[in-house]
């Protein structure tokens, strides 16, 4: 997710901040923007039997158009393709990652199709990859759709987002949770201070109870350093918090380090032998100054989990 770093959350109608315009013409306007990001790795885990692999974390490339339909109405539309599952060997259909249409009156924007949740904007977590843990409860359980309504509010210091997701379904097979999801997330920032709050419901379609999961996080620009936290718990199944530190090292450099620590409620843990485990990261982001969408990067990770060895990684990102 690499929130912290890159920014709270922005409006689902704006596009990207690093979108090219192609074309704009009559009050309609064409943006384009991608994200390429290669890796060697190797995986936290039982690394004695496991080599260094090329892994393929993004291949994106996002379509954004828009119409000025009157002083404060515009008509949107998004498109975007990931092709990474497709790199990296995986049996896919469909490189398609986002297929949304909408309309924003002023601050507020309504979104309908294949989108996030608005429990994606939530995370302070820095790491590049996780390996024995999600990133929090929501990426645990869920945090896009393909049947999903949105409602997006952006003023000047609160971002208010709320969704829903009409049938979530488990496609070929695949682990995915079937049901219904409504989310809503709020962030506002104060003199350096970021402050959110999450909560999920999931009705499960197979009529077992009902899951909660909630979320507050809170972040603290000092100038040297940023320093973050977040927790998350679903009821009567897992909780977990991250903390976070990130350190402008340089105006072109960047030291991230992170705990990351999940736990699952003893009778869950009991039913289904899940494992409790606590990861750490330290990385290092170095974003060329002549062009700062050019950016290479190195990290490593450990964990306390069954079976754990020190992994690492290293790569580079390109951005337009």
């Amino acid at each position: 997710m690499r929130k912290l770093l890159l920014a709270a959350a922005v409006s689902i109608a704006a596009g990207s901040a690093q979108a090219v315009t192609i074309y704009e013409n009559g009050g309609f306007t064409y943006k384009m923007n991608g994200d390429f990001q290669i890796q060697l790795r190797k995986d936290v885990g039982n690394n004695d039997n496991e080599s260094e692999y090329i892994d393929y974390d993004d291949l994106e490339i996002k379509n954004y158009i828009s119409y000025q339909l009157s002083d404060n109405l515009v008509g949107f539309g998004r498109l975007d393709f990931d092709f990474k599952d497709h790199a990296n060997g995986k049996d896919v259909d469909e490189p398609i990652e986002e297929a949304y249409v909408g309309l924003k009156y002023g601050v507020t924007s309504l979104s309908i199709g294949k989108q996030n949740f608005a429990s994606e904007e939530f995370g302070i977590e820095e790491a590049y990859e996780l390996s024995t843990v999600p990133e929090d409860r929501f990426d645990d359980i869920g945090t896009d759709g393909d049947d999903t309504i949105r409602v997006d509010i952006e003023l000047d210091n609160l971002f208010i987002a709320a969704s829903h997701e009409m049938n979530a379904r488990n496609k070929d097979g695949a682990a995915a949770i079937e049901g219904e999801f409504y989310d809503l997330f709020v962030s506002t920032d104060l003199a350096g201070l970021t402050l959110s709050a999450v909560y999920q419901k999931l009705k499960h379609a197979d009529g077992r109870d009902d899951w909660d999961t909630y979320g507050v996080s809170a972040s603290y620009d000092f100038g040297l350093m940023t320093l973050a936290a977040d927790y998350s718990e679903t009821d009567d199944v897992a909780k977990q918090y991250n903390v976070a530190a990130v350190f402008p090292v340089a105006s072109t450099t960047a030291l991230a380090i992170g705990v990351v620590d999940h736990s699952w409620d003893d009778d869950h843990a009991a039913t289904f032998g899940e494992e409790d485990a606590t990861e750490w990261y330290a990385n290092v982001t170095y974003k060329f100054p002549s062009h700062k969408n050019v950016s290479v990067f190195a990290e490593i990770a450990d964990s306390d989990a069954d079976d754990a060895d020190l992994g690492f990684l290293t790569g580079m990102r390109v951005q337009f």
